[in-house]
């Protein structure tokens, strides 16, 4: 039987290198593992940590094409974030001009949530725990 044991990490391609890296470093405040430029490729990726866990590949390619976020489409839908404060998150993220949805109640747990989005439009989850 396969044993997964966690989730390593999310692999994410964005169309402005500089911006979503200014916006998953500088306002969610994901930590740098390392940056490589592959020549080869013309692109970056960029390792990022939260709390010292590897989660996200960055990545960076030549003309990538339009992600379809609305309406939803099949596959990966959406990158979640556990919060302690879902207030505050929001507040924090306001600081930065980041705006976010009405908070929403998870009908099945009782826990407050809502939505912002990347640079690119990919939808983006912070849940309060």
């Amino acid at each position: 039987m396969l044993q997964l044991q966690n989730i390593h990490h999310t692999a994410i391609i964005c169309s402005d290198y500089e911006r979503s890296k200014k916006f998953y470093t500088e306002i969610l405040g994901l930590e740098i593992i390392r940056e490589v430029y592959r020549k080869e490729r013309d692109s970056y990726k960029l390792d990022l940590s939260l709390n010292g866990h590897y989660v996200i590949e960055l990545f960076s390619f030549p003309s990538p094409p339009d992600r379809i976020s609305r309406p939803e489409a099949v596959g990966l839908r959406h990158l979640a974030f556990a919060v302690a404060d879902i207030e505050e998150c929001i507040l924090d993220l306001s600081k930065n001009k980041v705006s976010s949805e009405p908070i929403r109640v998870d009908e099945l747990t009782g826990k407050r949530f809502t939505f912002i989005a990347d640079p690119d439009l990919l939808p983006i989850e912070f849940y309060e725990v």
